[in-house]
């Protein structure tokens, strides 16, 4: 190989086929030089011809072994291109190289360094269960743990709303809408969704894997209720379960639609004929108002960031608006883990809103150290005009968790 690399970086000058011992020398009046053939002496001008070489005698017998100049042909005048080198073997040997390494690479049997490490967690999903549950695991990043080392509901609510729409991709339904399927699109129709309910089991922290199943079924004869399961993957623990009721509403008009039967034949494929993954909480929504609720916050409106596609607000940023107005001691002391919304009305980007609380406790001021706590939300325009109603559960920390947010690191000297 490096050999052939050399030849091809210094390449070695063809003798000439008139060349003998003395190859050079002036031949009846002819130039020889390197097999090249003058046919213009220098002196007259006259054009004179090589005098043949003498057939050799082998044994007493003449054997031509040489041809007459006339009838060899002439190689190809020196030029700059041709004078350059052959790098193709060069750029044989290298290629030669970097397929035998690749292959030595790819016959190790590589193995993770951890155990719990996955090869493709971070895959988009895929169809599982016969085509009717749809599968996604997702890694807890840093930015989305709160300040109590665990992943905010806003990150588990994210999740759901993103296998959600995944699981409409991979089946091949998205339309050019958010979620909307072909038929949907061609009459300005969207989902909304109407009433969430979750519970959570436990947190997952940063660094964790959760793998996210999802699935639809028919809610009464206009309706889709979707459920969610979340799992640890290392350990399949569930982590959270939750469940959903939308309907359609057109787009233009923000009126609330039937289930077209073009829409219908598109999606009845994909209904799972089964109970709801949570037991549905039928206790009344109460409504809240300045003289029931506890906290009171004002001044809400939505940012630019805060519109999906269908230039309503996200769904989500209702919960981060509901627990604008939750105590203090409770979001140090306590974590949320059942949450039932009632979505009213939409709000638009110009909207001003008020989130009101209220504690079902008596003592109010010693939050901190009570054990189950239940909470009372409404979300509400400036006008009173209600758009979320809602209710929360919160449970104590785990000690592990329990006033990490008063730990301040001690400077160092």
């Amino acid at each position: 190989m490096a050999t052939a690399a050399t030849a091809s970086i210094f390449p070695v000058p063809s003798p000439s086929p008139d060349a003998g011992a003395d190859g050079n020398k002036l031949v009846g009046g002819s130039v020889k030089l390197q097999g090249l053939k003058s046919k213009h002496a220098s002196s007259g001008g006259l054009q004179v011809k090589a005098h043949a070489q003498a057939p050799p005698k082998i044994n007493g017998s003449t054997v031509e072994s040489l041809k007459h100049d006339d009838d060899l042909p002439s190689p190809p005048p020196r030029t700059f291109i041709n004078q350059l080198p052959d790098w193709s073997m060069l750029l044989a040997a290298i290629t030669t190289i970097f397929l035998a390494a690749e292959k030595q690479w790819m016959m190790l049997d590589w193995k993770p360094r951890r155990s719990d490490m996955l090869i493709d967690p971070f895959g988009i999903g895929r169809i599982v269960q016969d085509g009717l549950v749809f599968r996604q695991n997702f890694s807890i990043r840093s930015y989305e743990i709160g300040a109590d080392r665990t992943a905010s509901i806003e990150t588990v609510m994210n999740h759901l709303q993103e296998t959600a729409l995944n699981h409409v991709k991979t089946a091949g339904l998205l339309g050019d809408g958010f979620g909307s399927t072909p038929e949907m699109c061609k009459k300005n129709l969207i989902w909304v969704v109407t009433r969430m309910q979750v519970v959570v089991d436990r947190y997952p922290t940063w660094g964790d894997v959760v793998q996210v199943d999802t699935w639809v079924s028919a809610s009464g004869k206009n309706g889709m209720r979707r459920d969610w399961l979340l799992r640890d993957c290392k350990t399949g623990e569930v982590l959270t379960r939750a469940s959903s009721v939308w309907v359609m509403m057109n787009k233009l008009t923000r009126r609330l639609s039937k289930i077209p039967e073009e829409v219908r034949a598109e999606i009845a494929s994909y209904f799972v004929n089964s109970a709801p993954i949570l037991e549905e909480d039928n206790r009344k929504l109460s409504k809240l108002d300045d003289n029931t609720a506890d906290y009171i916050r004002t001044g809400l409106s939505p940012r630019w960031n805060d519109l999906d596609v269908n230039q309503h607000v996200n769904n989500v940023k209702y919960i981060g608006w509901i627990l604008e107005s939750a105590p203090q001691p409770i979001l140090e002391s306590h974590e949320l883990s059942a949450m039932t919304l009632e979505y009213r009305r939409e709000c638009g980007r110009d909207s001003v809103l008020q989130s009101l609380t209220a504690v079902s406790a008596a003592d109010v001021g010693n939050l901190a150290h009570r054990g189950q706590l239940e909470c009372k939300h409404l979300l509400r325009l400036e006008d009173g005009a209600e758009i979320v109603r809602g209710r929360t559960e919160w449970r104590p920390k785990p000690v592990s968790n329990f006033d990490i947010v008063n730990q301040v690191p001690a400077e160092s000297i």
